[in-house]
């Protein structure tokens, strides 16, 4: 027996009761924030790799590639930005903005193969250590502190949402990845051991890999409709279950329509005459106000019509 043959069904799918929504989605003035550190850092990464080489630092050059993949991560991050303020047309109802779970994706493949790049030539400079200038390495690096710095304080305001917050992480962890090469180069000046610079390599690496890892994790679960990290799904399910008039829940699901966008089903069992719109409405403003959730479809079912427990497949 299938749910439309014994059940009353519901949909709920509220978008504007009059709550504000800024909580849900990135402001809308980050397209400047992206120009701006796009630009500054394509300047810094070309500058720092012609130094880095001109010098002979692999601290710079792991540096400016680490810079580099910021650059393409901000682009990306920008078109999945873009593609979120899209609205559904066509055979697109939800929308574009799963482009914005793929850009984070991809962001996370570039940030993985630019670590492997610069552990294999630290560890390369390791077996042969080669002289290198400290102070250029203090100068270079000093001026990324003040762009990777002034570029991250841009997207400060945007942790809701994962590319936006990436951009942030990214900047920051490039500030203090140029602020440790300051202190290497100040090393190598004061003591002349040139394996200092290889090392500031590895260290390099390993940063961007500790600094990265939620991201890492959080963008490969999105891409796998895992339910959002800031969302309890267990937490969800047992608020539904202590509702008035709610017997039972079954095919309950939570997914991401965006980075910063997620929707919810559920099918609920309900006890004989209750009001069902009004249950719908309350549940609808709730399930946005607790879980910060507002694409929403309830299915309502009156228990003198349920199916028995366990007697169709597929209800949880």
């Amino acid at each position: 027996m299938s749910h439309s043959d014994h059940s009353s069904s519901h949909p709920a799918h509220d978008h504007g009761h009059g709550h504000d929504h800024a909580h849900h989605h990135a402001p809308a003035n980050f397209g400047p924030a992206f120009a701006i550190g796009i630009a500054l850092n394509s300047v810094f990464v070309a500058v720092e790799l012609a130094i880095g080489f001109w010098v002979n630092s692999m601290a710079l050059v792991a540096d400016a590639l680490h810079n580099l993949s910021d650059v393409f991560s901000l682009v990306l991050a920008w078109v999945g930005f873009w593609f979120l303020s899209r609205k559904p047309s066509g055979r697109f109802t939800y929308g574009f903005g799963r482009v914005s779970i793929q850009a984070a994706l991809i962001n996370v493949a570039i940030l993985l193969v630019g670590v492997g790049a610069i552990l294999f030539e630290s560890i390369q400079r390791f077996a042969k250590p080669e002289p290198v200038e400290g102070g250029a390495m203090m100068i270079v690096a000093g001026i990324g502190i003040l762009i990777n710095g002034g570029t991250a304080l841009l997207f400060m305001r945007g942790g809701s949402d994962v590319n936006i917050r990436g951009a942030f992480v990214h900047m920051a962890a490039d500030a203090a990845v140029s602020l440790g090469v300051v202190v290497a180069g100040a090393l190598v000046l004061l003591t002349s051991w040139d394996w200092i610079d290889p090392l500031v390599g590895v260290m390099i690496a390993g940063v961007i890999l500790v600094s990265s890892w939620g991201l890492v994790r959080e963008s490969v679960n999105l891409s796998l409709d895992a339910a959002p990290e800031n969302v309890n799904v267990p937490g969800i399910r047992e608020w539904f279950l202590q509702q008035a008039g709610v017997e039972s829940l079954h095919d309950l699901h939570v997914w991401p329509l965006s980075t910063n966008k997620t929707a919810l089903t559920a099918h609920l069992v309900i006890a004989d005459g209750i009001d069902a719109d009004a249950l719908l409405k309350e549940l609808a403003e709730e399930i946005e106000e607790h879980f910060a959730i507002t694409h929403i479809t309830i299915q309502l079912e009156k228990a003198s019509q349920a199916c028995p427990h366990g007697c169709e497949e597929g209800h949880r």
